[in-house]
């Protein structure tokens, strides 16, 4: 029988060079794994997102998403957790949370300050950036397509099977305990992740907090839902104090 974990995670290997514009970085984790990370900073950009992405693919499946809000005025790192593209290990729910961990350790290392940084997560990132926020100081968090728990996500998938999950990455069990703002975004017709748990994970959370309903998204096109960039961009410059790019 296969492992849970190679049940839970699907990490794609495949990575090619990074767009123009976007440098290509190495980090190293508290455990001795070794990280692949693309980063972009902007000219004139404060602001910086420290970025967990979803389960499946790797870094490059969202390249297009990373350039855009570069171009709103974020500098963004953006990291694969290991066995994911060109990072080395396996995936573990303890030990994307250490790679989350070492990402922000590589931005603070390279001196950017703490209030400067918002921890960004899509769907299982979301997860992870929520319980990031919970053992290292941020700006805010904005996590988009995120579920209360991986059991109640399996369990509209699997039925009873999904018991198995138990209450992996239990973001529901985490986001009360939260004291930076908090932006979450979800597509009401979204199929992987169900829009009512958003909503739950949302009320379970404490102000001061936004919610963003991306209406008529789906969970992998999420990030076209009109405004939503635009939402993401502003709620980072916000919580950081930073300038408007077109002000």
């Amino acid at each position: 029988m296969l492992p849970l974990d190679a049940l839970i995670f699907f990490p794609d290997p495949e990575v090619p060079d990074p767009p123009p514009g976007v440098e290509e970085r190495w980090i190293t984790t508290s455990d001795g794994v070794r990280l692949h990370a693309w980063s972009v900073s902007p000219p004139g950009a404060t602001a910086t997102l420290v970025w967990s992405h979803g389960n499946g693919g790797n870094i490059a499946g969202r390249a297009d998403v990373l350039l855009a809000l570069a171009a709103r005025g974020l500098n963004v790192l953006a990291y694969d957790y290991r066995g994911y593209g060109r990072s080395e290990g396996r995936p573990t729910e303890a030990g994307v949370y250490l790679d989350a961990e070492a990402a922000y350790d590589a931005e603070r290392d390279r001196g950017v300050p703490s209030d400067r940084i918002v921890f960004f997560g899509e769907s299982l990132g979301g997860a992870v950036s929520i319980r990031l926020a919970t053992h290292r100081p941020c700006a805010g968090v904005a996590a988009v397509s995120t579920f209360t728990n991986l059991g109640d996500v399996a369990r509209r998938h699997y039925g009873p099977l999904g018991l198995l999950a138990g209450s992996r990455f239990d973001s529901l069990g985490r986001i009360a305990r939260l004291r930076v703002p908090l932006f979450l975004a979800h597509g009401d017709r979204d199929e992987i992740v169900p829009y009512e748990l958003g909503e739950r994970l949302f009320a379970a959370a404490s102000d001061p907090k936004r919610f963003f309903r991306a209406r008529g998204a789906h969970h992998n096109d999420v990030f076209a839902a009109h405004g939503l960039l635009a939402a993401i961009a502003a709620f980072a410059r916000e919580v950081t104090g930073a300038a408007d790019p077109e002000s």
